[in-house]
Parts: structure tokens; C-alpha cells; sequence
């Protein structure tokens, strides 16, 4: 198979769909990779490195879009990538498209086959494919938070570990999955207070043994997210429904009723969004202040550390890559269950039910296509 990697173009994302160790397992496996000149070049991957592993380099993305049967992407297409998409042309990439209806439209009426790594499942139901991105995100949310609660910022001027004699600040985190694990290793290193709030007590036991009493545990309802949102200092915002647009668990009234300088993290922004007020940011501008609340809400969070990033994510995906160009994607999606829940667009139709739903717009089953 003819895989190809365009240079990404998103707002300060450096990170590349194939890093060259990749491209060497791809070409080992009898493939050809075709790289977009100076794809990897951000994260210091010279188009001298991937023609060592092996792959060819062109000349600009057009050529890519042009010639290769499978796009090999890190961040959803931006428009002009979308309106080079073709029929009979696959298309690997995080994608988040429930609450994006312009790119949904535009993928549809492009009639290639759309994978997602975010829907990507794995035997025991988790997102294998999201979950680097999702530790990176984590760790950075404190980093990135802490920054925000500096004075200069806009934030409260509260040090989050504190020193002798002073309180610490106090951070809350919607959602004990992979982000919020990942923020609360981060915090609770920095010497924070920390609150995780999550409705899987499972989650919260899971948690709870590995930290104690150094993190305190709360099941999710209003009441909880109410009271420790008005105390919090920083909150970090990581709650996930795979494939749907991120429930609003935070109200606009809330955020008013908040104390000016607290700091909130929307890690799920590139799904809408935990907090009513959150909108999409950028690295290059990427805080706002409302109602006295800073937000930070940068869509490509890990694309800040693009070199590790990168990395971690091409772990993740190589076996998958692999897969599809070794069985062909038609195969390998109806061999593969948890490869085919990553399907979201399919020939011009949708294939994932939530994004189905999150834009009206009719959902038919992957199976029964693959199958017709």
C-alpha cells in the first residue's frame, strides 16, 4: 500500500503521523510511505532522516492528497486538506467530529473512509489510541494551569504547592480517567490539594488506593461539582464520552459565581467542552478572561511537546497502521471489531451513532456496510 503523510497545519502543531522508526516498520513490511517535504522538521526529523528509513519525500500536499491510498494525520483535516480528499482514499487521524458539523459535512461529501483514532477501542473497552495524547494532555493541564494562576496572567496569584506557614491551592478535576489521573499525578507532585470528582466508583477506588489521603475522592453529582468548583483554585475539566460531545458540567452561573482568578483547564474541548463558557483557543492565543475566570482552552494541548508527543502517539497507532496496510482497510476493519468502532465516515455515509446524532444526520451501521 501507498501510505502517505501530509505536514500538519494546524495552529502550532508539529507533531507528524509517522515518525521515521514508523516508516522503517512500514517499508519492512513491503509498503511504500511518501512524506510531505519537511513534515517531521518541527520535531527535528529532517526529510534526510525519512529517506534513510525509506520512504519518498514530495514536494508539497497536493501530491500527497493527489497519489497515496491512506492519509496518515495527527490532527482532524483542516479545510483545504478536506477539500482534497477523494473516493476510494482513507484517511487515519484524530478526527472529534461530533461537535465539528462543517468537517462531518465536508468528510461525508468527500466519499473517503474516515477512521478516528479516538473511537478506536481495544478489548477492555478503552481508547488505546486516545490515551497518550490523553496522559500528555493530563500532566500538561497542571503545568498549563499553573501558569494561568500567576498574577501576570490574569489567575489569582496563588503558588499551587505553597510554601511553609501558607495554604497550597486547590485543584479540582471533572472526570477520573486517563486525563484525570494523569493531572492528579502532576498535582498532588507539585503539593497541591486535590480533588477528583468522577461517577464510576470503581474510578474512585482505583484512585483512592494508589494515592489515599493525599487526593480527596468525591462521587459526581450537581451538589459535588457545585461546592468544590466554588472553593477550587484551578479546575481541570476531563470528562469523555467517546465519540459524543463532551456533557456541560459547569454552567455559565456557576463560572460567574466563582472567585476572580480561579483558572479552569477545558482539556475536552476538541469535544466541545466541559464548561459552558469554554470556546476553542490556540497556542498562539491560548486564554481568555470571563466573568473573572480565566480559561484555557487549546484544542492540540500536547502539540506544545510535539517531540514526545509524537512519539507516544506513533506507539500507539504503528500496530494499527500497520493492520490496515498489511490486510487492506476493507479487510482489516472486518477482521478487526475494535478497528472498526474507530469508522466514522464511510463512502459518504456516517458510521459513528454518536456523531450521527450529534448533528441530526442518519447513522448506518459499519457492519452491514462492510458486509453488503
Amino acid at each position: 500500500m501507498l501510505v502517505g503523510v501530509p505536514k500538519e497545519i494546524k495552529n502550532h502543531e508539529y507533531r507528524v503521523g509517522l515518525i521515521p522508526a514508523a516508516v522503517r516498520e512500514l517499508v519492512h513490511h513491503g509498503h511504500e510511505v511518501l512524506m510531505e517535504t519537511n513534515a517531521g522538521a518541527g520535531i527535528g526529523y529532517l526529510d534526510e532522516d525519512y529517506d534513510d528509513a525509506g520512504a519518498q519525500i514530495a514536494p508539497d500536499a497536493k501530491t500527497i492528497f493527489d497519489t497515496v491510498e491512506m492519509i496518515v494525520k495527527v490532527k482532524e483535516p483542516q479545510a483545504i486538506e478536506r477539500a482534497m480528499l477523494r473516493e476510494n482514499q482513507t484517511l487515519f487521524t484524530y478526527l472529534h467530529l461530533a461537535p465539528d458539523l462543517d468537517q462531518t459535512k465536508d468528510l461525508v461529501a468527500s466519499g473517503s473512509t474516515c477512521i478516528a483514532y479516538e473511537t478506536v477501542t481495544d478489548a477492555m473497552g478503552r481508547l488505546p489510541l486516545l490515551a497518550p495524547m490523553s496522559e500528555v494532555a493530563g500532566r500538561m493541564s497542571i503545568q498549563a494551569g499553573a501558569m494561568c494562576m500567576e498574577k501576570s496572567q490574569g489567575g489569582s496569584g496563588i503558588l499551587l504547592g505553597g510554601v511553609p506557614g501558607v495554604m497550597q491551592g486547590h485543584v479540582v478535576i471533572l472526570g477520573g480517567g486517563v486525563v484525570g489521573q494523569n493531572a492528579a499525578q502532576m498535582a498532588v507532585g507539585m503539593g497541591a490539594r486535590v480533588t477528583i470528582i468522577d461517577r464510576s466508583v470503581d474510578v474512585l477506588r482505583t484512585i483512592d488506593r494508589q494515592y489515599g489521603n493525599r487526593v480527596q475522592t468525591l462521587y459526581s453529582t450537581q451538589d459535588a461539582v457545585v461546592t468544590s468548583v466554588m472553593s477550587a483554585d484551578l479546575i481541570i475539566g476531563s470528562v469523555l464520552i467517546p465519540g459524543a460531545s463532551a456533557p456541560k458540567l459547569v454552567t455559565a452561573d456557576m463560572v460567574r459565581e466563582m472567585r476572580t482568578g480561579t483558572v479552569v483547564v477545558d482539556v475536552a474541548i476538541d469535544q466541545g467542552g466541559c464548561f459552558e463558557t469554554s470556546h476553542a483557543t490556540t497556542h498562539d492565543d491560548p486564554t481568555y478572561i470571563q466573568d473573572g475566570v480565566v480559561h484555557y482552552c487549546v484544542t492540540n494541548m500536547p502539540g506544545a511537546v510535539a517531540r514526545t508527543s509524537a512519539a507516544a502517539l506513533n506507539n500507539a497507532t504503528l500496530p494499527y497502521v500497520l493492520e490496515l496496510a498489511d490486510k487492506g482497510v476493507r479487510d482489516a476493519l472486518k477482521s478487526n471489531v475494535h478497528l472498526l468502532q474507530g469508522l466514522n465516515i464511510y463512502s459518504g455515509l456516517v458510521t459513528n451513532e454518536f456523531v450521527g446524532k450529534a448533528h441530526h444526520m442518519d447513522y448506518v451501521d459499519p457492519k452491514g456496510i462492510l458486509a453488503a
